[in-house]
């Protein structure tokens, strides 16, 4: 599936860090900052969830919310969740069924060997629950500003 700009976000319903089920439409009437990232724990990613972190204040201040979501079980999001003093939800999708509707999930080549794997994506999706930006392009370490600016926030 090809998302864009104006789509309907794909609803979901999936496990947190701690367990609790978590549905996409339990946020209608908030912006939702849904970001895909690969792996728990590995350099780019605590970028860019330490960025996330770091101005989550800002975030909250503009009423958005922040899901992130990985293919890492529920005992590794809690983990990096402590490790890092996380303060928003982690997303466990250990079947890539939310990856898959988001088009998150693809072929990636790294070293010259191809793999599946998950492209590091975040979905804009407002009040209503219309995808309003698609940011491809992710820059962790400056990724709260790149949310903001989309926004004009």
């Amino acid at each position: 599936m090809t998302l864009k700009p104006g789509d309907k976000a794909p609803d979901f319903t999936a496990p947190d860090q701690n367990g609790n089920m978590v549905s996409l439409h339990d946020f209608k009437g908030k912006k939702v900052a849904l970001y895909f990232y690969p792996k728990d724990d590995t350099p780019t990613c605590t970028v860019e969830a330490c960025n996330i972190r770091d101005n989550f204040s800002l975030l909250k201040k503009k009423d958005i919310v922040v899901l992130g979501i990985s293919k890492d079980e529920v005992k590794k999001h809690k983990k990096f969740e402590t490790k890092y003093s996380l303060p928003f939800t982690l997303i466990s999708d250990v079947d890539t069924k939310i990856n898959n509707e988001y088009g998150a999930w693809a072929m990636k080549k790294f070293m010259g060997r191809e793999y599946m794997g998950t492209l590091r994506t975040t979905f804009l999706i407002n009040e209503k629950g219309k995808i309003d930006h698609i940011i491809e392009d992710v820059e962790s370490k400056n990724h709260t500003q790149q949310i903001l600016d989309a926004w004009g926030l």
